[in-house]
């Protein structure tokens, strides 16, 4: 229970270090864009990585080439859904979220925040978080594709470009 053998211990080690360093490499290779929380594709490939990693390293039945098999066919495919998403608009629409609307010109967006399943206290502790103590002194407040809140001050510039492409709410520039 505490100990099976030497050979286990020798395994892990040699197994984990060989597996760390060939995904580090992997991931050097792939670019940033491959450990992003930009939203829940993003956050899927990250929790897959670990859970290939961790079977790679501790599991005895899969060999360090299957495993590393696995880790690049995640890469790979983590770039390959980022180069469509960024070049055509319908597979974007089909793999990721859009941000949306939660709290707009001192009002809650009550419909939104029950479809997204938000209270109103996440969206002031939001507020809180950033420095912010009176909700009129805010302009918005956005659920992103990572799952964070943007809390937006009081807007001076009329286009207010940052709103463009949320869900949910009114998006005027009155």
């Amino acid at each position: 229970m505490f100990f099976n053998s030497w050979y286990s211990i020798a395994r892990v080690i040699i197994i984990g270090t060989m597996s760390y360093f060939a995904l580090v490499l992997l991931l050097r290779v792939s670019g940033k864009r491959t450990l992003a929380k930009m939203n829940m594709f993003d956050f899927v490939i990250t929790i897959a990585l670990g859970s290939v990693f961790a079977t790679l390293i501790l599991s005895k039945s899969v060999a360090l080439a299957e495993g590393l098999t696995g880790l690049t066919l995640l890469v790979v495919l983590q770039y390959v859904v980022a180069w469509l998403s960024v070049r055509f608009k319908s597979f974007q629409r089909l793999v990721k979220g859009s941000p949306t609307l939660l709290f707009y010109r001192g009002q809650y967006l009550e419909d939104v925040m029950r479809s997204e399943r938000i209270a109103a206290e996440e969206i002031r502790f939001a507020a809180r978080s950033q420095g912010v103590a009176n909700m009129d002194d805010l302009f918005a407040i956005i659920l992103e594709t990572d799952g964070t809140f943007s809390v937006i001050p009081q807007a001076n510039d009329p286009n207010h470009n940052a709103l463009t492409d949320l869900k949910g709410g009114q998006k005027d520039n009155a």
